[in-house]
């Protein structure tokens, strides 16, 4: 029992770094386009993460929970491992400014957890599959979305004046950023909602059937939007200004584009990257203006990051988990 409550605790501080993180993903472009400045920016997008626990369901939270890891395999020691080496990677990486998915590193995580406890049959292949494939699909979306969106929202306004649509677009960002920042709270938050409900399940402290308590939704969805709330200002500085330079016009271009195409994963029950997806609108953005306009190598090391993010937390949830059991078994 006392191990449950650790590893719940742990799930929430995983929570809390996925906020900070992802903070990037929610404000980046309205911080940058200079429409709302950095403290109500994140005010307004940890509102709408919270606000996102009563607008979608549980999907997601399902996927992972019983998805993509068979549940038999399942006990303290896999979550705790799983946990550990989310966090481990995830605050490295927000330390050092990169926009990861953290998505993908409880994903990586938890697996790595489950396939050195029970071996490659704990793995649910076909979950896994849709997962990695929307590593790749989740990017390219939000990239081909913007780009479309960029050319048709600048047909539509191309004999207004600069300065109006400028004004414009600044009123029209607020609504781009809370419906990215919605969608952002409906899959990111769903992911720990998933861990914890595993937690609960394993623990035979929900019963003998998997479904998700309303009360974990609301946590999650709290403690999600406190770390949206604190930000981790060095990946928002690389999101919104390194890797291309936005207008307001540009800034709701890419959060329209990203928050349909997260929601849509969302409503499918795909546990997505917003940061792959968010980051693709913004380079779609960025390439309507001319394929210089991105600076690439910005690019290539955030590319770098989305790459290693699953062996990684695999690799450091496997150390943990080895490390653990062996203490368990020796002190027991």
């Amino acid at each position: 029992m006392e191990f449950a409550v650790v590893i719940i605790f742990l799930a929430l501080v995983f929570d809390f770094y996925n906020g900070m993180n992802d903070a990037a993903n929610s404000i980046a472009t309205i911080v940058s386009t200079r429409v709302l400045p950095p403290a109500m920016a994140v005010a307004w997008a940890a509102f709408f993460n919270f606000a996102a626990a009563f607008v979608f369901g549980v999907s997601v939270a399902t996927t992972i929970g019983k998805g993509i890891v068979d549940v038999n395999m399942v006990d303290n020691f896999v979550i705790f491992s799983g946990i550990v080496g989310a966090i481990t990677l995830t605050a490295t990486a927000t330390h050092y400014g990169l926009p990861i998915s953290v998505s993908h590193s409880i994903i990586g995580g938890y697996g790595g957890a489950a396939l050195i406890k029970g071996g490659i049959d704990a793995i649910i292949i076909s979950g896994y599959t849709k997962i990695l494939i929307f590593i790749f699909v989740a990017p390219f979306l939000g990239l081909i979305m913007a780009f479309l969106f960029s050319v048709i929202t600048l047909w539509i306004v191309k004999n207004k004046s600069p300065r109006r649509v400028d004004k414009y677009f600044r009123k029209l960002q607020l609504i781009s950023a809370a419906l990215f920042s919605l969608s952002h709270g409906s899959n990111d938050a769903q992911k720990t909602i998933g861990i914890i409900t595993i937690v609960l399940f394993t623990n035979q402290m929900i019963g003998s059937t998997f479904y998700v308590p309303f009360w974990v939704v609301i946590l999650s969805h709290t403690v999600i939007a406190m770390g949206t709330f604190i930000g981790g200002w060095k990946v928002i500085r690389t999101l919104g200004m390194r890797i291309t330079k936005l207008n307001p016009f540009g800034g709701f271009s890419a959060e329209s584009s990203a928050g349909l195409t997260v929601m849509m994963a969302t409503l499918l029950g795909i546990p997505v990257s917003t940061t792959h997806t968010i980051t693709g609108a913004i380079i779609g953005v960025g390439t309507t203006k001319r394929f210089s306009a991105v600076r690439w190598g910005v690019a290539k090391n955030i590319l770098w990051a989305w790459v290693l993010t699953i062996p990684l937390s695999a690799l450091f949830a496997m150390l943990t988990f080895h490390v653990s059991t062996t203490l368990y078994n020796y002190f027991k």
